[in-house]
């Protein structure tokens, strides 16, 4: 963690909803002014998209069928935490894309399922945003929670995540039903081991909950909107969280425990507008009188 050059991690599973939250904050970066370092968890992956194919088959003739995204042989954890530690310290830092698809491939020049090279943040960053699988990961070897001063989790009730994952992964990148699936059953070790745990390290969880039957995520024709579910915002410290005003100002909330609370879905953006700006704020005020 760092005073003069803080980190805010928003980390949930393939499939779970990041990068609408990613939004959000952009959102509230640009309102108050604050520029941003971003690093995108995809980008310390180990495999680009054809050496993680063989690394699967490879993995699959040995006798393993649960090589994923989600552990540490594909990714580079080790970097990835001492890229946090340099930030902490320096305020600086490299890092690269993941090419996805041919829109970021004529973006950045590439082909799909390549990364591009390695290059350095921008000089006189506010703080460092990550959005991805692993920014709050802990394992015997790594860290990269003790470095963050902000975690977020975005973490939907499983079958809706799965319900999100098979149409994204279908309509987006033309796989079928059936790869989804067996995509799903291949990382299910992995999400266990390395991505649940993770979100008892973030200091905010956002779990998206549908108000409509979701118990056969493989047969969904749709996904649940925002307007059919329900959001539960779980604090892990709530001292200083002021929940009569965040129930007052979010019609329809209310609390569900002592450190949580629980607003429409559709009132996902302004709930995130008011408890994190004032956080972001703080991590900014700190910066500078530390400046």
């Amino acid at each position: 963690m760092s005073t003069k050059h803080p980190i805010i991690s928003v980390t949930g599973s393939s499939g779970a909803g990041t990068t609408s939250v990613k939004a959000t904050f952009q959102q509230i970066f640009r309102r108050e002014n604050i520029k941003a370092a971003y690093i995108e968890g995809d980008a310390f992956h180990r495999f680009d998209r054809a050496a993680m194919k063989e690394a699967v088959n490879k993995a699959a003739n040995q006798g393993n069928n649960h090589f994923s995204h989600f552990g540490p042989t594909s990714n580079l954890f080790e970097e990835l935490e001492e890229l946090f530690k340099q930030y902490a310290e320096t305020g600086a830092g490299e890092t690269r894309h993941y090419v996805h698809d041919q829109e970021e491939a004529d973006l950045y020049n590439a082909k799909t399922g390549t990364f591009t090279n390695w290059a350095p943040f921008a000089p006189d960053t506010d703080l460092l945003f990550y959005e991805g699988l692993h920014g709050a990961v802990v394992t015997d070897k790594v860290n990269v929670a003790q470095h963050v001063d902000l975690k977020i989790g975005v973490v939907p009730v499983i079958n809706l995540e799965w319900i999100q994952k098979i149409h994204r992964d279908k309509e987006a990148r033309g796989y079928s039903t059936e790869a989804v699936t067996d995509t799903i059953l291949r990382r299910m070790p992995d999400y266990i081991r390395f991505i649940c745990p993770q979100f008892t390290e973030t200091d905010i969880n956002f779990q998206r909950v549908p108000m409509v039957d979701t118990s056969n995520p493989f047969i969904a024709r749709w996904i649940p909107t925002a307007d059919e579910s329900m959001v539960v915002i779980r604090f892990k410290d709530p001292h200083g969280i002021d929940f009569s005003y965040l129930v007052s100002m979010i019609h329809d909330s209310f609390m569900s425990r002592a450190n949580s609370i629980v607003i429409p879905g559709g009132k996902l953006d302004l709930a995130m507008q008011l408890i994190l700006t004032p956080m972001i704020l703080q991590l900014i005020e700190r910066k500078r009188r530390a400046g």
